[in-house]
């Protein structure tokens, strides 16, 4: 596979769409990457159908650039890998903005804001309210992902990786950990909606930024998502995607 040419530069039309060759891996394709375990951001409902807060998202940026949204799935702890093999053009998983990442990949502005929280089981009296309170015990967290790489620097945590959400909550509510530790709006909606054993604590730290992540090279794309970043929040796409999955707007910190 190969990147098509950039042939025209960008025109917008008074829909605020992009009509013009946008450098990606299929003519009139985004190929992007998540999980597809990992709600409310990007999961399959009931009936199997692929939704979600980034699903959405997704989907209204492919809409300004004029592509049609491809979606492939794949576990986060090879995630970035297989954007670096050209296996999609880009990541729309809650990829956190992080100065480490932005010297291989590139990463858009912000789109979304939130912050790490410690989730443990519902019946239990442990309650911590920072990293300190972890030290010796055995936390769940996704292999590669910011938290993990928090945990280990906290220092004196049994760290417990594993490919996606899904396992390490459903160890945690099985009581084969003591804690887990993801991000603030995926345990509110967890609570909510699936009913899962498992409460929030402490909330850690400010709120951080996340990203869509594409090829540090591919620089046309990059300024083409920005682009259509800044529209869907301007004529009102963005908010109704935030409200309909979290009944606030996360756009900002």
């Amino acid at each position: 596979m190969r990147f098509v040419k950039l042939l025209l530069p960008l025109v917008l039309t008074a829909a605020g769409t992009v009509h013009a060759a946008v450098p990606t891996l299929t003519n009139g394709t985004l190929k992007v990457a998540m999980e597809g375990t990992y709600p409310p951001f990007t999961f399959k409902d009931d009936a199997g159908i692929l939704t979600g807060f980034d699903v959405d998202v997704a989907k209204a940026v492919a809409a300004k650039l004029g592509l049609k949204p491809e979606f492939v799935l794949t576990e986060w702890s090879g995630i970035l890998a297989g954007l670096q093999a050209n296996k999609y053009d880009v990541i729309v998983n809650q990829v956190g903005i992080t100065a480490e990442r932005q010297k291989t990949i590139g990463l858009s502005q912000p789109y979304a804001y939130s912050s790490p929280q410690i989730i443990v089981r519902k019946s239990g009296s442990f309650a911590p309210k920072t990293l300190v309170d972890l030290k010796g015990k055995r936390v769940g967290v996704g292999l590669g992902s910011n938290f993990e790489q928090q945990l280990r620097a906290a220092s004196g945590i049994n760290v417990v990786t594993y490919p996606g959400a899904p396992e390490y909550l459903a160890d945690l509510a099985a009581g084969r950990l003591d804690a887990a530790y993801n991000d603030r709006l995926l345990v509110g909606y967890l609570i909510t909606k699936n009913k899962l054993p498992i409460r929030g604590a402490g909330v850690i730290g400010q709120p951080e930024p996340v990203g869509i992540a594409f090829k540090k090279t591919n620089t046309a794309l990059g300024t083409a998502i920005n682009r259509a970043l800044l529209q869907i929040k301007a004529d009102g796409t963005y908010a109704k995607i935030s409200r309909k999955w979290f009944g606030e707007d996360v756009s900002k910190p």
